[in-house]
């Protein structure tokens, strides 16, 4: 088979509702690895819009595709505006 018929999965065009996307961030958020976490938010961003989330958080898109990237170190101020950018609220729980 040749690459040119394959297409790479995108989990960006299955976030298509509310509660699908917090049980995707949910399951990124317990493996406890920072990477899984920014591909996911990543991912949800792009379903959402990447401008539209740049014009909510007052960030480039850039600045957006740099801080979402596996292996960045963003500040956790920008992933909060990132966050709540995409309409996420986090709720903690003890374990």
């Amino acid at each position: 088979m040749e690459d040119s018929m394959l297409s790479r999965w995108d989990a960006s065009e299955y976030l298509d509702n509310p509660e699908l996307i917090a049980e995707y961030l949910n399951a990124a958020m317990e493996e406890n690895d920072q990477d899984v976490l920014l591909t996911a938010l990543a991912n949800i961003a792009r379903a959402k819009g990447m401008s539209e989330l740049a014009a909510a958080t007052g960030l480039g898109r850039a600045s957006l595709y740099k801080t979402l990237t596996p292996g960045a170190k963003p500040r956790f101020e920008t992933v909060n505006k990132i966050i709540n950018g995409l309409g996420i609220h986090l709720h903690a729980s003890s374990v």
